[in-house]
């Protein structure tokens, strides 16, 4: 036990070209996307402030992940997964332009969220096909190892861009975002056509309802996999304290878009900090009940972040959230890597994808209606303590999770 401590390689996903190539595609996108989120919901609070219209942002973009992503991972493992990744990046890319139009101009907030909308009906085809990247770029004994830097890659992208995003307010040059948000796509378009990668086995040629019944089957019997992703939906959905960033920033604490540009980053500082020391850690031993003592953490942090009317004592727990919530990300991100057969991927993936669309958007949505019902400060407190009501579910329903000990299984990606 001990030699495989002493060869454990933090960086041995890195050192394959491929996915280098990939990392830092994915931290461009990643970039310009957090830029993107934190001016939107910037822009649409000062222009509202209501915080409904805050929750309608996150509403339209998971309405086409929940009805789409399940045919959109059927597509994903009948065709160029590739392909598929370039064309919805180059349709983001042209919506993104369209809304810093509409910025510029001071357009129609119904134009607003129609965009919003398209990107979400492209994500929705984008996330299956993407989801089968990594295994392209490193074999399946790196699997974890390229999890937790691609954990990495985002939650650097998280603290940089919307501490950039909240500068950029600051001096009135929402526009810019805009810009480089539709750049960072083409960018990872490039960057997409230069990784050469190993092919994937697709899925032989049949219906929708066939392919997705097999989909669902794979994710029933496959319990672990089935618990972390329900396990962070629900955790996600009634902990999304990040939502209401704007109102904490200018209603209760009043710091201004450069205190929200500092909260909206302190999650990512907690996350990659976190990312950072399971890498350089031996594999866990532990993961179920890490887990599950992780998003109880969350819970707890969600409610101290409700109460605070400290700047310091809100990033504090911001931090601690996005820490705990990292972890949820490695070993959900890692089984699914490890537990999913090539020719099942974008199917997986979509399943995935609706889970966290809905964890994600619709939390946001969530917290825009409890707030609008609750105040700020009670929709906060109320998540966290669903959340907590949540680990003690699923610990109870799923007795996988808490005997989950290695995130090691058998290698199915070639199967």
């Amino acid at each position: 036990m001990s030699s495989n401590t002493e060869r454990h390689d933090p960086y041995a996903a890195l050192r394959h070209r491929d996915y280098r190539l990939l990392l830092l595609g994915r931290f461009v996108t990643a970039f310009g996307n957090e830029m993107l989120t934190a001016a939107i919901s910037w822009e649409i609070w000062i222009r509202t402030s209501e915080e409904l219209a805050l929750g309608m942002v996150g509403l339209v973009q998971v309405v086409p992940v929940i009805l789409l992503s399940l045919p959109a991972g059927h597509v994903a493992d009948q065709y160029n997964r590739r392909r598929i990744v370039i064309a919805t990046e180059l349709v983001i890319a042209l919506c993104v332009l369209g809304l810093g139009w509409l910025s510029y101009t001071e357009g129609s907030l119904y134009l607003i969220y129609a965009l919003l909308f398209v990107i979400g009906v492209a994500r929705a085809f984008h996330e299956p096909a993407s989801s089968t990247l990594v295994p392209q770029t490193v074999p399946p004994n790196l699997f974890a190892s390229a999890a937790t830097w691609s954990s990495s890659a985002w939650q650097t992208a998280s603290i940089t861009g919307p501490a950039l995003a909240g500068v950029l307010i600051l001096f009135n040059a929402i526009t810019f975002i805009y810009v480089f948000a539709a750049s960072a796509a083409i960018i990872f378009v490039i960057l997409l056509s230069m990784i050469k990668g190993r092919q994937l086995a697709l899925a032989e040629k049949s219906t929708t309802l066939k392919s997705l019944t097999e989909g669902f089957r794979f994710m029933r019997d496959t319990k672990v996999i089935l618990a972390a992703i329900t396990l962070d939906m629900f955790a996600v959905l009634f902990g999304g304290a990040v939502a209401l960033l704007p109102v904490y920033a200018t209603d209760i604490l009043k710091v201004g878009s450069l205190g929200y540009g500092i909260m909206r980053a302190a999650p990512s500082i907690g996350a990659l900090s976190m990312a950072f020391l399971i890498a350089h850690l031996p594999p866990m031993k532990q993961a179920g009940k890490t887990l599950l003592w992780a998003v109880a953490g969350f819970g707890i942090a969600t409610i101290v972040f409700g109460l605070s009317t400290s700047l310091w004592l809100s990033v504090l727990m911001l931090a601690s959230l996005g820490a705990l919530d990292n972890i949820s990300v490695v070993i959900r991100g890692t089984l699914l890597l490890t537990q999913t057969p090539d020719h099942m991927r974008g199917r997986i993936s979509s399943v995935n994808s609706i889970f966290i669309g809905v964890s994600n958007e619709l939390g946001a949505f969530e917290s825009g209606v409890a707030a609008s019902l609750l105040g700020p400060v009670g929709a906060v407190v109320f998540g966290g303590i669903g959340t907590i009501v949540v680990v003690l579910t699923v610990a109870r329903l799923f007795p996988a999770m808490r005997d989950l000990k290695t995130l090691d299984a058998p290698d199915t990606s070639m199967a």
